[in-house]
């Protein structure tokens, strides 16, 4: 304890405080946990930067940790130092870094996610959801987080509020889902009145706004579109709301339609979000309209795509197609 408080209270009222979201702050905490248990579970303030880098290169040399998975721990622990413990580290320059590959995403074609969707079904919650992702290129989180009030039926969009990078954008609502988002939003209505009337409702508010609108939580529009079955408790608060359709369960779908649909490429609800970008440059769409609508700070980071268009070979013809062709002996 410092202070009289436990390291790990302090460290989530921090989080908290710093608007961190549940899954990064259990995320950071197991970091934190994993470093302290590998030095001897000694008290954070008795180490520093020696003990860093010898638990990150640990973790590149014995666990051979992806480069990502090593900034992940870095970054739990220096939120650790700076903002929990008021500790400054020294640059960290004798770490082993774990090599970041260069990969490129996994895309399907036209005909596969045709496929795909035909075994995901024409009807219901589930359907409407992955054809969203499609149609929009949104996130699995930013879909199933989606707001009453962020569904303009009528301007054909959708506004995506607090994305990655806590950054808001608008995508475009496909044609071919309006009427089926309509109908959503109408069923939608009647659980969140079947929700008043039994003082069954709230929802979970970003931020402060929950204390700055405090009905906020009753209003229609703040109302997740794809609501959980059934009600839950919130982990920090306590209180009982209705949560939105779970993420694992979306995962599920698109995984086993991908099985049926014959599919050997891993296909995740993710790779529906690559698919919706590489789609688009196919058919003229401009790079920074496609930049846009995924919400990338960095042009570079849409660039990716060009390189997985549907063009195999960076879409140059072999010398071996331009020969003339000779008759078969």
């Amino acid at each position: 304890m410092v202070d009289g408080v436990r390291l790990v209270d302090q460290f989530r009222a921090r989080m908290r405080a710093k608007h961190y979201s549940l899954r990064t702050e259990n995320t950071y905490w197991g970091w934190i946990k994993r470093f302290i248990i590998f030095h001897g579970k000694r008290h954070p303030v008795e180490m520093g930067a020696v003990e860093v880098e010898v638990f990150l290169s640990h973790l590149a040399t014995q666990h051979q940790v992806s480069a990502s998975t090593q900034n992940l721990a870095l970054a739990s622990l220096l939120f650790l130092y700076r903002e929990v413990l008021g500790i400054d580290l020294p640059w960290l320059d004798d770490v082993t870094r774990a090599k970041k590959p260069v990969r490129l995403p996994t895309v399907l074609t036209m005909q596969e996610v045709e496929q795909l969707l035909a075994q995901v079904g024409s009807s219901g919650v589930m359907s409407l959801i992955v054809r969203l992702l499609y149609g929009t290129g949104m996130r699995l989180t930013e879909g199933l987080r989606l707001r009453v009030k962020d569904v303009d039926l009528d301007r054909r969009q959708i506004t995506i509020r607090q994305g990655k990078g806590n950054k808001d954008r608008v995508t475009v609502l496909p044609d071919s889902l309006r009427e089926s988002m309509a109908l959503q939003l109408q069923l939608r209505r009647l659980l969140f009145d079947r929700d008043m009337s039994m003082d069954q409702v709230g929802v979970w508010l970003p931020d402060a706004l929950a204390v700055k609108y405090p009905h906020a939580a009753l209003d229609w529009g703040w109302q997740y579109v794809f609501a959980a079955s059934g009600l839950s408790v919130d982990p920090r608060s306590g209180a009982v709301r209705r949560h939105h359709v779970d993420e694992s369960s979306v995962q599920k779908r698109v995984r086993h339609a991908a099985l049926a649909a014959g599919i050997a490429k891993p296909v995740s609800p993710h790779t529906l979000r690559h698919c919706f970008a590489t789609h688009l440059l196919e058919s003229g769409a401009d790079i920074r309209t496609v930049q846009e609508l995924l919400g990338h700070s960095d042009v570079g980071t849409t660039m990716i795509y060009t390189h997985v268009l549907n063009r195999g070979g960076r879409g140059v013809v072999s010398p071996l197609d331009r020969m003339a062709p000779r008759s078969s002996r």
